[in-house]
């Protein structure tokens, strides 16, 4: 077992004890109040999202990813996941994404996207809309955060953008503010999850701040860049957040009809 794997083994076996839950079906949902985006093909389509890909493989590889992630979550009745990476530009708000679509591509949960990130917020630029308030006008004002969320169209899929950078951001993602928008966002609905797209582990704090507020944390990592040293180093970081696993990106290995691709 390689330094990773027995890494990863050990953040399992500090996970919470088994609370089976079963998912709930998912009647037509309507989005009156919430401000509908229609997002173009050709711009999914060149950022590699499976909104608007058709090659099955990179689309068969996140719906295998899916199931795992949701076979883990409800085993453990968890129901919120924050996806981070090591480094910057390893693909996680891609991760984030083509997990999110994935996931609302079932008919048995709803799904929140948010976009955590407010060192570099960015599903909005991989999607292809200008969001008219994000995550940071709601931490810093009196914005209601009916007023920031956006439908894109695709069902039972939420975004709650990110729109302004900032310096603060493990202040604001460690405040209590932020702490009620966790429990609002995850609580509305028993058949939701809300996936955070976060910060890299080794940017700052943010991370580390934000994981009290996560049930549990997937991991992304580049094939040939990310280093076995910096992989360990996180692990030790969170210890005490359970993770649910990690996801090789980029990789070398040869493309097969079912290899994770893209």
């Amino acid at each position: 077992m390689d330094k990773i794997s027995r890494a990863l083994e050990m953040a399992r076996k500090s996970r919470r004890p088994d609370t089976r839950w079963q998912a709930q079906s998912v009647d037509d949902i309507t989005y009156t109040s919430t401000r509908s985006v229609t997002l173009d093909s050709q711009h999914l389509r060149d950022n590699l999202i499976i909104g608007g890909i058709d090659d099955k493989r990179i689309i068969d590889s996140y719906k295998v990813l899916r199931t795992r992630v949701l076979q883990r979550m409800q085993q453990n009745n968890w129901k919120t996941l924050g996806i981070t990476s090591l480094a910057e530009n390893e693909g996680k708000t891609l991760t984030a994404i083509n997990l999110a679509l994935a996931i609302a591509m079932q008919q048995n949960n709803t799904v929140v996207l948010v976009d955590a990130d407010l060192r570099r917020p960015s599903i909005h630029k991989y999607l292809g809309f200008v969001p008219e308030l994000g995550l940071y006008d709601y931490l810093q004002s009196n914005v209601a955060v009916e007023e920031i969320l956006v439908h894109p169209n695709i069902d039972r899929l939420v975004l709650l953008p990110g729109n302004e950078s900032t310096y603060d951001a493990s202040e604001l993602l460690a405040s209590p503010k932020m702490a009620h928008l966790v429990e609002e966002l995850k609580s509305r609905y028993r058949s939701r999850l809300v996936l955070f797209d976060l910060p890299p582990v080794h940017v700052g704090d943010d991370v580390l701040a934000f994981a009290p507020h996560l049930d549990t944390v997937l991991i992304v990592v580049e094939d040939g860049k990310s280093r076995s040293e910096l992989f360990i180093k996180a692990i030790e970081l969170l210890e005490g957040t359970d993770i649910i696993g990690a996801v090789l990106n980029k990789s070398s290995e040869p493309v097969t009809s079912h290899g994770y691709y893209y």
